[in-house]
């Protein structure tokens, strides 16, 4: 099928038949001088563009509007990006205001040296133990301690990143290694007053471990640790306690799902020091130590908070652990050091 705008072959141009010339036709005779043959054919194409070209117009006018259209869906979409990335910078921007905000509605009590507080904390932190192992097992150093990254990423909300301690232990059984990896610690606080409206806090943790560690010094099991923890402040003295227990995902048999209950009490003096006892306890309801309990008394000292620069703080702390009960399936005793970076 032929367009409106093909040419016409030679012998249909000699067939046109011609008739009464249509109005507007002799002034095309007039102003050309064609042939009567020829200038029916440019009448005819005349007329048939005057009739398409109200639908060429019709059909640009369309697709400017659909064209204007995808430009509307383009920055519709480009101004939702726009908004999520300021979402995003504003969250990041906003952070230490939130650290302050939270942290404002709760006691300023300082974390203890065992205890894990029930506070929402923002800093870093490396421990170092120096353990007197039970039953001539030799002695064993702690690095790291399984301490790490603190961080309040919103409000109530608070995670802990650990890293793998590495272990060394002398004596009749020498080894050396990373010890199992408690990779996340999850805090959630339920309640809490600052000094001026009650002077409390009560939070729950998920702790999470991986087994990761040597041959020496692992379990061979991951393993989830829920806690509730709570305390409560009197002027400059205030008590900490956290109550949880540890279900490996395997041999429960013989490690047991022991019951770890920690209580600290506190007192602030001057205007850094921060003195210390705590009561450290683990039971055995099951597994290869059944109905042992191990009790420890750990008192310390933490001196903190040191400005440094800006917001930048430094806490320092010092405490010897021992046990008081008979037996003991962990250790006889042990030197504790704690340094933590609060930002």
């Amino acid at each position: 099928m032929r367009s409106a705008f093909d040419p016409l072959r030679r012998d249909e141009v000699e067939s046109v038949q011609i008739g009464p010339y249509p109005p507007g036709l002799e002034r095309i005779q007039n102003l050309t001088g064609y042939k009567p043959a020829m200038r029916r054919i440019i009448w005819r194409h005349r007329q048939k563009v005057q009739i398409c070209s109200p639908l060429i117009l019709a059909l640009w006018l369309n697709l400017g509007y659909l064209q204007s259209s995808y430009a509307g869906i383009d920055a519709g979409e480009f101004t939702g990006s726009r908004t999520l990335q300021s979402a995003a910078g504003d969250y990041f921007s906003d952070w230490f205001k939130r650290v302050d905000e939270t942290q404002a509605v709760q006691p300023h009590w300082i974390a203890p040296l065992v205890t894990t507080t029930p506070l929402l904390t923002e800093l870093y932190r490396y421990d170092q133990y120096w353990q007197h192992l039970s039953n001539g097992g030799g002695n064993l150093k702690v690095f790291g301690a399984g301490k790490g990254l603190e961080l309040i990423p919103a409000k109530t909300i608070q995670l802990i990143f650990g890293v793998p301690p590495y272990e060394q232990r002398s004596g009749k059984n020498a080894a050396q290694g990373i010890g199992d990896y408690p990779f996340l610690l999850i805090k959630n606080r339920f309640l809490s007053a600052n000094e001026e409206n009650g002077n409390y806090v009560l939070t729950g943790f998920l702790a999470f471990s991986a087994p990761v560690g040597s041959r020496a010094f692992t379990t061979n099991n991951f393993a989830v640790t829920p806690t509730i923890a709570a305390g409560k402040g009197w002027g400059n003295f205030d008590m900490q306690l956290t109550f949880g227990s540890t279900f490996p995902t395997g041999d429960a048999h013989s490690l047991g799902t022991p019951l770890l209950t920690n209580l600290t009490f506190q007192y602030h003096l001057l205007e850094l020091l921060w003195p210390e006892v705590e009561v450290n306890s683990t039971y055995w309801p099951n597994g290869a130590n059944r109905g042992k309990n191990q009790v420890f008394i750990t008192p310390g000292v933490v001196l903190g908070r040191i400005r440094l620069y800006g917001r930048l703080t430094l806490t320092v702390g010092m405490g010897y652990q021992f046990a008081i009960s008979d037996a003991h399936p962990q250790h006889e005793n042990n030197w504790i050091l704690s340094v933590r970076t609060n930002f």
